[in-house]
């Protein structure tokens, strides 16, 4: 199962943090300081794949990709396969790039919403639901349908709002 999805930027502030576990928010806080410490002490040349055990628990795992000024993590446990989080982390990337054109970090701190759909498209409850890109995007593009429809529904009768305005 997937505990936590995370995209920290290069100073170490979240952009978009996920937990599956229910835990306070100061523990989410510490947890991320604590991976993005691991992180940033890391070099370049070494593996993407991480023990995290003192952080989230026996047999807790932690896969991550470093694009541009963001960092892409998944924690986990034993359950999931290393190279299937990893080849999550390009699904979550391309699909992103596929909705933003060339999704940067303000992209997602703009677009918040669009982002938790995106990310609950690919994982829901811990558990990963789709990796095609397209597909995910496509039912993106379904809500975004909706909610634009939904927008434009008018819940008070023309004849009740003339009224008012009297």
């Amino acid at each position: 199962m997937i505990k936590a999805v995370m995209m920290l930027n290069t100073q170490g502030k979240p952009r978009l943090a996920k937990f599956y576990d229910y835990m306070p928010v100061e523990k989410q806080q510490e947890l991320i300081r604590g991976v993005f410490s691991v992180l940033c002490s890391r070099p370049e040349n070494v593996s993407n794949f991480l023990e995290i055990d003192s952080l989230f628990g026996p047999f807790s795992r932690l896969v991550y990709k470093h694009y541009a000024t963001l960092y892409f993590v998944l924690v986990f446990d034993g359950s999931e396969n290393e190279l299937a989080m990893l080849d999550l982390i390009q699904v979550l990337v391309e699909t992103l790039d596929k909705c933003f054109s060339n999704v940067c970090e303000l992209d997602i701190v703009f677009n918040y919403s669009k982002m938790h759909a995106v990310l609950d498209e690919i994982v829901f409850g811990g558990q990963v639901l789709e990796t095609s890109s397209a597909e995910v995007i496509k039912a993106v593009e379904e809500i975004s349908k909706l909610e634009a429809a939904s927008n434009s529904i008018s819940l008070v009768p023309k004849s009740v709002s003339g009224w008012r305005g009297r």
